[in-house]
């Protein structure tokens, strides 16, 4: 009875942390997106985020430091200026222009080209040599480009600029979770948990992005009555409250990757995310009331075989290279690269492994 139990256990489990997931996934983009509604000021929402994921990430390592009784990683300024500052850069207008674009588009058509990202990945995955070159690559590349310009294609609430804003975004998130990658598996920087990588990103992104918020937000917010003009302080109070409640889901996004990776499988989360973009789409066009042509829902429907194909080669390679991993000398396999989008399937390799893997996938 023992083994049906434990079995029971781990499928709540799984279930509850993807729900938990996607609570925080969804939840911030349809918040974002309202918020944008009455509140015309994405990057300043952004640096707002980011102070307050900084202030609840020097929290939580607190607290773990005080549970463990170990000091946690601090990089010196050489390491964080060369190797930190890039990844951080790169982050900050990824996120930038991921929430500036929700002035002009809509979500279904902001998630659709998102998952454009996936290509950007693979490019910059195989510039860097993280990824091998594999022929079924092309076919995945040309279901996910296809998908997309079919839901596109003479849709009724396209909007250029808010697309090329995404698609721009979609390109430097490419470039940031490749060099995300590469940050965390460097084991002398001690960065594999991704509370101390939030912690050291936070700064570095927020002065990247400061300066691209005072030339656009800068004069017409410090004029503005939602903030410094405000006649009573009921409204400060208000929208201070409504950008801190988004900040704190930022903050529950990136932990709540983290313990589904941790305590499942990345396999798990990568799976999670394509059934995520599928139930973005239904309540964008129940809530928000997004329209999708037939056309446009085919499209859909091709994209996501495509990123489904791409997860479920990175599983059958991944089992190939755990394998051949286990015919290594152990002295060996410390210096072996990990392939971008690596998969972790064996339950019993989980806690070893629990700090060193990384899944990049949006």
């Amino acid at each position: 009875m023992a083994c049906p139990v434990q079995f029971l256990c781990r499928v709540v489990r799984t279930v509850g942390l993807v729900l938990v997931y996607y609570v925080f996934s969804i939840g911030i983009t349809f918040y974002n997106k309202w918020l944008m509604k009455g509140f015309h000021y994405p990057l300043f929402m952004t640096l707002v985020h980011l102070t307050i994921i900084f202030c609840l990430s020097t929290l939580t390592r607190s607290a773990m430091q005080c549970w463990t009784g170990k000091p946690r990683v601090m990089l010196n300024w050489t390491d964080y200026l060369t190797k930190v500052a890039p990844v951080a850069i790169a982050t900050a207008l990824d996120i930038g222009l991921s929430n500036w674009s929700f002035l002009f588009i809509t979500i279904s058509l902001y998630t659709m080209t998102k998952s454009s990202a996936v290509l950007f990945i693979l490019f910059f995955s195989l510039v860097f040599k993280l990824e091998h070159p594999n022929p079924y690559l092309i076919v995945v590349v040309l279901l996910i480009a296809s998908g997309l310009f079919m839901f596109t294609f003479k849709s009724t609430q396209f909007n250029l600029k808010g697309f090329i804003m995404v698609l721009l975004a979609s390109f430097i998130g490419g470039i940031r979770w490749t060099l995300t990658q590469v940050l965390m598996q460097k084991a002398e920087l001690g960065l594999q948990n991704p509370i101390d990588t939030m912690y050291h990103l936070q700064p570095l992104m927020f002065m990247g992005l400061f300066p691209l918020f005072l030339f656009n937000e800068g004069l017409s917010l410090s004029t503005s009555e939602k903030l410094f003009r405000v006649n009573e302080l009921s409204p400060l109070l208000d929208t201070l409250v409504m950008l801190s409640v988004g900040g704190s889901l930022a903050f529950g996004l990136g932990f709540s990757e983290f313990l589904l990776v941790s305590k499942t499988s990345s396999l798990t989360l990568s799976i999670a995310g394509i059934f995520k973009e599928a139930c973005t789409l239904l309540l964008a066009a129940g809530l928000m009331g997004d329209r999708m042509s037939g056309l446009n829902l085919m499209g859909f429907a091709v994209c996501v075989s495509g990123i489904s194909l791409h997860v479920g080669l990175k599983t059958y390679y991944s089992k190939s290279k755990i394998h051949s991993l286990r015919q290594l000398p152990i002295k060996n396999s410390q210096d072996l690269e990990v392939p971008l989008l690596c998969h972790k399937e064996d339950e019993g390799e989980e806690t070893a492994d629990d700090d060193k893997e990384q899944e990049i996938l949006l």
